[in-house]
């Protein structure tokens, strides 16, 4: 490193380039999305524990997606939603790296989740039978536990990782301190990063997406071959919601972390980011409880007790 070179103890976290007004619109409304995204998950997480008929191997799973999602976006949103209020914000450098481990953690551990939910389904589509004695409680807590591990761990391994890089300036960041963005800040070669980078993300986004692709193709032959109405229509509808969810997340995802940069522009990451931290993690919620029945069921149950409670 040259002496005439600085090292940077904080990054600027640059907001869109948009008029005061719109910002303020825009404020608005990210924080009314911010607030659907942590009561909606957060009515999964309360229904999941209150409601005996939703203490099942997937009702588990979900649960667990809704605190990924709750974490992934409070890593983020709010620090993008103070960028709206103001032109540039400052955050350190020990700030900038616990955010870039924080988002890569839960967005791993959100990867490795929908891949535990697809061979969940498959499971009880396929082998509805067995389904109680292949995915017991002991193996659906060990398939969690080792999400929320395996996210850690390779978020841990790319902080460490950043953390032995010089940065010099410039020192701006669109919206938060996602890795892609860090590195680009680094005065020095990125190359065992981005190495490691593309391996996690064959580990995280190709492996479970694989294994999303093989359980699906495996259900859309088992569902062609039930021979009643009800039984379709129920196999189908326990499948939609979880692959919506799953075209959403891994294609802003893969585009974000694989797609050749040259093809996406600035502003074009930008608006990826702001899907990924604020619509899927809202979305998630909104599609499992309109689309899943057991959810449904137990929301009714839950209200139909409230108001049975008031009455009284």
């Amino acid at each position: 490193m040259g002496e005439n070179q600085t090292i940077v103890t904080e990054f600027i976290l640059l907001a869109l380039c948009l008029g005061p007004r719109i910002q303020m619109l825009l404020f608005r409304l990210f924080s009314l999305f911010y607030v659907l995204t942590l009561l909606g998950n957060g009515v999964i997480l309360g229904l999941t524990s209150l409601d005996c008929r939703l203490h099942t191997p997937m009702s588990f799973f979900l649960s667990h997606l809704a605190i990924a999602d709750m974490a992934y976006a409070c890593s983020t949103v709010p620090h993008m939603l103070l960028n709206l209020l103001s032109s540039a914000k400052p955050i350190s450098f020990a700030g900038c790296i616990t955010q870039t481990f924080l988002f890569v953690s839960f967005a791993h551990t959100k990867c490795l989740l929908l891949g535990v939910m697809s061979y969940d389904r498959c499971v009880a589509i396929c082998h509805p039978l067995q389904y109680s004695v292949i995915v017991s409680w002991r193996v659906g807590i060990s398939l969690v536990g080792t999400s929320w591990a395996c996210g850690s761990l390779l978020a841990l391994v790319h902080a460490g990782l950043v953390l032995r890089l010089p940065f010099c300036g410039p020192h701006e960041i669109n919206h938060f301190c996602e890795i892609l963005s860090v590195l680009k800040l680094a005065c020095a070669d990125t190359g065992l990063n981005q190495l490691v980078l593309f391996v996690a993300c064959m580990f995280v986004l190709v492996r479970p997406l694989s294994l999303l692709l093989g359980s699906y193709t495996h259900i859309l032959a088992t569902i062609l071959r039930i021979q009643s109405a009800e039984g379709y229509r129920k196999a189908l509808s326990t499948c939609s919601s979880h692959l919506f969810v799953v075209r959403l997340f891994f294609g802003s995802a893969i585009v974000m972390s694989m797609a050749p940069k040259s093809r996406h522009p600035e502003e074009q990451q930008k608006s990826l980011s702001l899907f990924h931290s604020f619509f899927n993690p809202m979305l998630n919620p909104l599609i499992y409880s309109l689309r899943n029945a057991e959810v449904k069921g137990a929301l009714r149950r839950v209200l139909f007790k409230e108001s049975h409670f008031l009455l009284e």
